[in-house]
């Protein structure tokens, strides 16, 4: 009697274990509405978010932002908002930002950051054109464009005062537009002599152009890891975000998507 009690209490114990391992990540984490999943994007920045021809975003974020919300047994909600106020709607508009938005110490200060995939900036330029920067030093004298919002503002000014202006070269003009298709229109009319894009990004701004624009920079500029942002102290929502990339990255859907779309995994 006592050796069968054992054996089931053990048997009840592994069900018990294995069961905890393969249940959804997440029913502890709460969301503003029960059952979804909320998360802002703004949607004109494929191929990370855009609308296709169906009215539908795509991408590799609303990718994401599907399997994140498949692990919480929510259904996803994808909420378009300006690149600009993304930060501020955490926690009030939607649960969690998924939007091509790199790591930083600032943005750090205003939400918490899951890193999800590391990628950089490419340089555009005219095809043919005289200025061809091949690295974020021979855009000294350049009038730079490039999406308001990003982190390479504050990075291009600081290594216009740090480097161009220290060693005899002429500061880097800044321009900021709304978007990226803006910046690359400004591009096009020679209003601007490069802009600045996340690589994903830019190589599809490139095919798009019609071979009247090309990446003339030989190698990732600043790269950074790009992060699911989630409302400060909300550990128990970064926590399960956490255990769903682990789980996509045991079960390979991780890897397929950074391949997808031409990023590199982060650990």
């Amino acid at each position: 009697m006592t050796s069968t009690l054992k054996k089931i209490s053990r048997r009840v114990a592994l069900t018990l274990a294995v069961s905890a391992c393969f249940s959804p990540v997440t029913q502890a984490a709460e969301l503003l509405t029960e059952g979804v999943f909320k998360v802002g994007m703004e949607v004109t920045y494929p191929p990370f978010e855009s609308y296709d021809s169906n009215n539908n975003i795509v991408g590799l974020d609303p990718e994401f932002a599907a399997l994140i919300a498949q692990h919480l047994q929510a259904k996803p909600q994808l909420i378009d908002t300006k690149f600009t106020s993304l930060i501020l709607g955490i926690g009030k508009k939607y649960d969690a930002v998924i939007s091509g938005m790199y790591v930083t110490p600032e943005r750090q200060k205003q939400a918490d950051a899951i890193p999800y995939a590391l990628s950089g900036a490419s340089i555009i330029a005219l095809k043919g054109g005289a200025v061809q920067p091949k690295t974020e030093d021979e855009l000294c004298g350049v009038k730079v464009g490039l999406q308001a919002g990003t982190t390479w503002v504050t990075s291009l000014k600081k290594h216009s005062d740090e480097w161009c202006l220290k060693n005899g070269k002429p500061a880097i003009t800044i321009q900021e537009f709304p978007t990226a298709p803006e910046a690359s229109q400004a591009l096009l009319s020679k209003n601007i002599g490069a802009q600045l894009e996340i690589a994903p990004a830019a190589q599809i701004i490139v095919d798009k152009s019609r071979g009247r624009l090309g990446i003339s920079s030989t190698r990732l500029v600043y790269p950074l890891p790009l992060g699911i942002y989630v409302a400060k102290g909300n550990t128990e929502l970064a926590e399960a975000i956490k255990a769903t990339l682990a789980a996509l990255k045991a079960n390979g859907q991780y890897a397929a998507l950074i391949k997808k779309y031409n990023l590199e995994s982060i650990d």
